[in-house]
């Protein structure tokens, strides 16, 4: 499962990836991330989640790619990456040097506390 929510008082959008993630998930997170981006502005924060992840099919690269994109437009700032098993990054690393300008700040941690530290600074 993708959810995708937006925390408007702290500007931040949260992508979270739970359990075995296929191509059809990951369309429906391209589906609904517009209207999520629509409600923050210009330097709003990216939280990603993959502490739940389990395994995502390849065919999802396009869809994860996308979103990426969708928020490099409307102007994130800052990304912050929850991987606490580095065999779950799907290639988020590699994909940010594409998908997000020098400007965008990336910040990959092992739990969630080291990840809303950052984010609270």
């Amino acid at each position: 499962m993708v959810t995708i929510e937006a925390d408007l008082a702290q500007q931040l959008m949260i992508v979270r990836y739970r359990g075995h993630i296929t191509e059809g998930e990951a369309q429906k997170a391209i589906n609904e991330a517009p209207s999520i981006l629509a409600k923050l502005e210009k330097g709003f924060r990216l939280l990603v989640d993959l502490t739940e992840l389990e395994k995502m099919d390849v065919a999802c690269a396009p869809s994860v790619e996308e979103v990426m994109d969708l928020c490099q437009a409307k102007g994130v700032s800052d990304v912050v990456r929850v991987i606490p098993d580095p065999s779950r990054d799907i290639g988020m690393q590699i994909m940010s040097h594409f998908h997000y300008d020098s400007g965008v700040h990336i910040a990959t941690c092992d739990t969630m506390a080291e990840a809303m530290s950052l984010l609270s600074e």
